[in-house]
């Protein structure tokens, strides 16, 4: 299998080759920042890297849904949960029966046993690596290169677990907004198996108890540190829809087959935290082009893959064939380099929500800052001088709404260099800035007419070219966003330029700075053009 190693260009016939981060939507723009202070990088975490001596990242996954809500799990929440007490795995089940053996051995042995194949230039280990374990070049790698195979039996998921029989048979009862209920019950099922087929596989986790997603921080605190950055409100959409989730469907479920869960996994906090895990760890095969109306295929947990960090400039990719799933190297690995996987374009308010972790600036190039869309009509009203006016300005925003370009939970999303939801902004830009006969004729004809406009024409730099209505709605929306922070640019950039003093703040205090100042930083560039 390894013995020739690098995939020709065009190989693979019947293979899908496009890049699956794990389970997340993406949301980013690419390109470099605006000039700033020299910066404080220190380690981020745990799953990603902080700096990289790579190329440039892979092609481009789908940009963010400008209506979609700021949650990337659609799960929804107020009210927050502390960190789990819940035990360590080892006491889930009986101690894993290969003696002496450390973890890694002990993965490595269960590999050879499933058809699992790793290169021999590469080694699993916490040496070397970002945070945790990861995978490491033991000799150079060249771009195409083959770095391991992982046999779909190989793959957990509610289809291969042992119990998968039932979960297909009780499908349509546990049929969730998540999509996650069955893989979730199968890991409920299997870490308390004392026999289980995984547990070498369960070894090398990551201690539950003390995963650093949002979720798990005090309520107070994830408030305080990332007000205005919109993690607090989708982690308490997530909690909410969680416990929902648990308490009408999973518990109920456990209730009914006694024999095959044990009361230690009757427990929301365990729940949250497989759930955290598997928004994580798992992966998302996508679909065929000629798929794309079905429903999207369920994640599924990918020994190997899924020790991999997160880099943004990754040097990794995931494939997948009928029979198979293969992570190549997409550029040249120097040998003692990390081998970094992508979770998809992803700014750190994503990282930090979904994985517990952020790519210290300005480092994450697909970093995103956004403004909500019921903000630019708080600022087009805020415009307004008569009742007339006013209610003018709500027949506007209802006929936006109607031709689906805003939505009271949407965003629009701005990257270092682009507009990621450029047609949204445009459109709304233009139909709220209009001389209200024009926008009587415009409504008329249903947002049709004459004016044509380039498609992607709205990039950053574009900015200062548009009229002056517009470049006016567009900064006092941009104002407004600024005040949703604790704290302002100069504030933050102070802390982050001292390296003293933010050597003394806390991890979760460093994550949540990281991630205001990204944002803010795009925010500020882009005031800047409006001027």
């Amino acid at each position: 299998m390894f013995s020739g190693g690098t995939i020709p260009a065009g190989a693979n016939p019947g293979q899908c080759t496009a890049q699956t981060p794990k389970q997340a939507p993406r949301g980013s723009g690419a390109g470099a920042g605006p000039e700033t202070p020299e910066v404080t990088a220190l380690p981020t975490g745990p799953r990603g890297g902080s700096s990289s001596d790579h190329g440039d990242p892979g092609e481009a996954p789908t940009a963010r849904s400008a209506h979609a809500p700021r949650s990337p799990l659609v799960l929804s929440g107020p009210s927050a949960v502390g960190p789990g007490h819940c035990a360590h795995l080892s006491q889930m089940a009986e101690p894993i029966a290969c003696g002496d053996q450390d973890p890694v051995a002990g993965f490595l042995s269960w590999c050879r046993r499933v058809g699992l194949e790793l290169s021999p230039k590469v080694e699993v280990s916490r040496q070397g690596t970002v945070a945790g374990y990861g995978m490491v070049a033991r000799e150079s790698v060249q771009a195409g290169e083959l770095l391991f195979v992982v046999p779909r039996a190989a793959i957990l998921s509610q289809y291969t677990c042992s119990i998968g029989g039932l979960l297909e048979r009780e499908r349509g009862a546990l049929q969730s907004q998540s999509g996650w209920v069955p893989l979730l019950l199968a890991l409920l099922h299997e870490l308390q198996a004392p026999a289980s087929h995984w547990r070498p596989y369960f070894a090398l986790w990551p201690e539950l108890g003390h995963l650093k997603h949002p979720m798990f921080w005090p309520e107070e605190e994830r408030r305080r540190l990332l007000q205005g950055t919109g993690v607090p409100e989708a982690v308490e959409k997530d909690l909410d829809s969680i416990r929902s989730e648990y308490h009408s469907i999973v518990l109920p479920f456990m209730e009914a087959h006694p024999d095959l869960f044990s009361l230690r996994v009757h427990s929301l906090e365990l729940y949250l935290q497989l759930v955290a895990l598997v928004m994580a760890y798992s992966f998302q095969e996508p679909l065929e082009e000629e798929e794309d109306e079905k429903e999207p295929n369920s994640p599924v947990m990918v020994p190997a893959a899924d020790i991999l960090n997160h880099l943004a400039n990754h040097n990794a990719n995931l494939e997948y064939s009928a029979d198979c799933l293969r992570m190549v190297a997409t550029q040249p690995i120097p040998k003692g380099h990390e081998i970094f996987n992508t979770y998809g374009q992803m700014a750190n308010w994503q990282l930090i929500h979904m994985y517990g972790f952020v790519e210290p600036y300005p480092d994450n190039t697909d970093d995103t800052a956004d403004i909500q869309m019921v903000i630019v009509r708080e600022a087009a009203l805020q415009g307004t001088k008569t009742e007339a006016e006013r209610l003018l300005l709500y027949e506007r925003w209802d006929f936006l709404c109607k031709l689906e370009m805003v939505g009271e939970e949407g965003a629009f999303v701005i990257g270092r260099e682009e507009v990621l939801t450029e047609e949204e902004l445009t459109t709304t830009l233009k139909v709220l800035c209009m001389p209200a006969e024009e926008f009587r004729e415009f409504k008329d004809q249903d947002g049709g007419g004459d004016d044509k406009r380039e498609e992607g024409s709205l990039t950053v730099t574009n900015i200062p070219k548009l009229k002056a209505s517009w470049r006016q709605l567009l900064r006092n929306s941009i104002l407004l966003t600024l005040q949703t922070y604790a704290t302002d640019l100069k504030t933050d950039k102070d802390v982050l330029s001292n390296k003293e003093v933010y050597a003394k703040l806390s991890w979760r205090e460093q994550q949540a700075l990281q991630v205001r100042y990204g944002q803010k930083m795009i925010l500020h560039q882009l005031l800047e053009l409006t001027n």
